[in-house]
């Protein structure tokens, strides 16, 4: 990783599209970089991260999105180069300060990455952020290659400094998460302790409305810059020739240019690949249509580009024919099989002989809770206490898995910190009880007014907060209430007691989850609490999650366990709790050897389940 700092002009890596951009930002003198964790977008802070001291950076995990965007943009007013980056529905959560940003602007530059997720591979919902770009009226790169998404990089800097406002960048998981060669241009100069200068200036920076009607006027004024922008970038080119003409954008580019080769048409159809996508190149766009008769627009997700050309074909009278949505799909990635049957359709081209490549279907293999994790003994003991009849919010994080049978222990999820608010709506609406989960990475991300809320409007809830010490779906990022870092363990700067007890809640409990027996004994008693006095209750289920615990600690496992002959063969064990160390054949229970990390909890719910002592080599 070291060599994103050290290699020099011309020298070549190796990269993933999110270190490319890292690459490209150290180039741009970047000093301050702030992010909350998402994939596909984890590993732009896990490198920054890695690389602060050396580089001399700012780096700074924070507490959520709307978080990172407001710190970023301290600084970028500052006279300080900022990046942020999250995941798409990230976004979400930041837009409450990117969308006024745009009216306030920046004297230095600052990019916001933004790592959509077509095909929903780790999200909730697969969300198109261009339109974000249009609503905030800033400016879009959409990167196709890890090369560009190094050299977009530098130039949303550019745009963001030319034009005083933060710039976005869109990623993919397929940019985001593809490895490819990337040419350097310049090496990183060294960058200096981030000391920036605030100039006072309340009738920009303080957005009443009387400010904000004055700050968006210049903002429109500055869009007709960028339009001009756009329809000249160089970051949007041509390639090809003939009458037949496509338009795409990002990856969706490197899908027709692989559907043109099978179908050899290259060089014989135009190929506009757009680069600045917002402000629309509508002058570039309307040069393009003079030369085609028919445009196919290729993109995944919403019709964004689709749209805008059908806009532009109207204003300039073209008579051709536009096709977008009608052959390519809106919903999840696209890949060249799909655009190469897209390109057929609407050209009318023979595919020719089909050529048949065919592997064996791969056994399903749902994602699972890891062997030893602490989520699963909470909830095998608070299902022993609040069975099926509960209604249980979840949230986002590994414990999401809980939905998956036989434990079956999630009802309900929208978003990031909903378990909290939704248990609170629930229970107040109808009589069942009402458990929530919340991982403590996402607690502080978005659980805690949720918390006050059901304080504050008397909701009857348990709230069971998984503490298993570390953002761990994302990649084992810290937190401000972790107790183990990637530096070694510490004191949390923000323990969860403190906050949860601040928030007056009617009890707070802490309990292992792998004392089983405990554990079950403490819900019995909230349970009957619940009843006798309703208020909002807090668990904070608290054990380190075991992957980070062996890195950071080099714990040894001390024992393994076994099923020994006493087995009937019930199965209890794989029913009700699951492990996937578990094994069933002929009708008996076995551990695998491999897989068992000696977390004991098997051992506490089957009489039949034996330790046995690791040897000392």
């Amino acid at each position: 990783m070291r060599e994103l700092i050290t290699a020099g002009k011309g020298e070549r890596l190796f990269l993933l599209g999110n270190e490319a951009i890292v690459r490209g930002a150290l180039e741009s003198s970047v000093a301050f970089v702030s992010a909350y964790p998402g994939t596909p977008s984890s590993e732009i802070i896990d490198t920054f991260y890695e690389l602060r001291k050396e580089a001399g950076l700012r780096v700074e995990y924070a507490v959520n999105e709307k978080v990172s965007v407001e710190t970023a943009a301290a600084a970028a007013i500052s006279g300080i180069r900022s990046l942020v980056a999250m995941k798409h529905v990230g976004l979400n959560v930041a837009a409450d300060a990117f969308m006024t940003l745009a009216y306030v602007g920046v004297r230095a530059g600052m990019v916001i990455v933004s790592a959509d997720d077509p095909s929903l591979h780790s999200s909730q919902n697969e969300q198109d952020n261009r339109f974000y770009a249009r609503m905030a009226l800033v400016p879009l790169l959409e990167p196709a290659t890890p090369q560009e998404a190094y050299s977009m990089t530098k130039a949303a800097f550019k745009l963001s400094e030319k034009f005083s406002v933060p710039c976005l960048l869109r990623t993919t998981t397929r940019v985001s998460h593809a490895r490819g060669v990337v040419m350097f241009e310049s090496k990183p100069a060294e960058i200096k302790p981030a000391t920036g200068l605030f100039e006072k200036d309340p009738m920009k920076y303080v957005v009443v409305p009387m400010v904000g009607r004055q700050l968006r006027l210049k903002l429109l004024d500055k869009w007709k810059a960028m339009e001009e922008e756009s329809s000249g970038s160089e970051l949007n080119f041509v390639e090809g020739d003939g009458s037949w003409g496509i338009v795409t954008s990002g990856v969706s580019y490197l899908y027709v240019l692989d559907a043109l080769e099978e179908l050899e048409l290259i060089g014989k159809v135009k190929v506009a690949k757009l680069g600045m996508t917002s402000p629309f190149p509508s002058g570039f766009i309307g040069g393009f249509l003079e030369e085609i008769n028919k445009l196919l627009v290729v993109e995944e997700l919403e019709p964004y580009i689709e749209e805008h050309v059908r806009g532009v074909a109207h204003e300039v009278g073209w008579k051709g024919v536009v096709c977008g949505k009608d052959v390519i799909p809106r919903a999840f990635e696209l890949n060249v099989p799909i655009v190469k049957r897209a390109i057929a359709r609407f050209f009318d081209v023979n595919v020719g002989e089909k050529k048949i490549f065919a592997v064996p279907e791969l056994p399903a293999r749902p994602p699972n809770l890891c062997p030893g994790c602490p989520h699963r003994a909470t909830y095998y003991s608070v299902k022993k206490v609040f069975g099926d009849d509960a209604i249980y919010p979840t949230d986002i994080g590994c414990y999401t898995l809980g939905l998956l049978p036989p434990l079956k222990m999630a009802d309900f999820l929208i978003c990031m910190g909903s378990s909290v608010s939704t248990a609170g709506g629930f229970s107040v609406v109808q009589d069942k009880p009402v458990v929530a989960f919340i991982g403590d990475s996402t607690f502080f991300h978005a659980g805690i007014p949720g918390l006050i809320n059901a304080v504050a409007n008397d909701h009857r809830i348990l709230l069971v907060v998984l503490d298993n010490s570390t953002t761990a779906m994302t990649g084992h990022q810290p937190h401000p209430g972790v107790s183990m870092t990637k530096e070694g363990r510490c004191e949390p700067k923000v323990p969860l007691e403190n906050v949860i007890g601040a928030c007056r809640v009617k009890k707070l409990e802490v309990v292992n989850p792998l004392n089983v027996r405990r554990a079950i004994k403490t819900f019995e008693v909230l349970r009957q609490e619940l009843i006798d006095e309703p208020g909002v209750y807090v668990v904070v289920s608290r054990s380190p999650c075991p992957l980070l615990e062996r890195r950071v600690t080099r714990k040894k496992q001390m024992v393994y366990f076994v099923v020994d002959d006493s087995c009937d063969g019930c199965g209890r064990c794989i029913d009700e709790l699951a492990c996937p160390a578990f094994v069933r054949e002929d009708g008996l229970v076995s551990i695998n050897r491999l897989l068992c990390i000696g977390c004991t909890v098997c051992a506490q719910i089957c009489d039949s389940i034996k330790p046995v002592k690791i040897k000392k080599k």
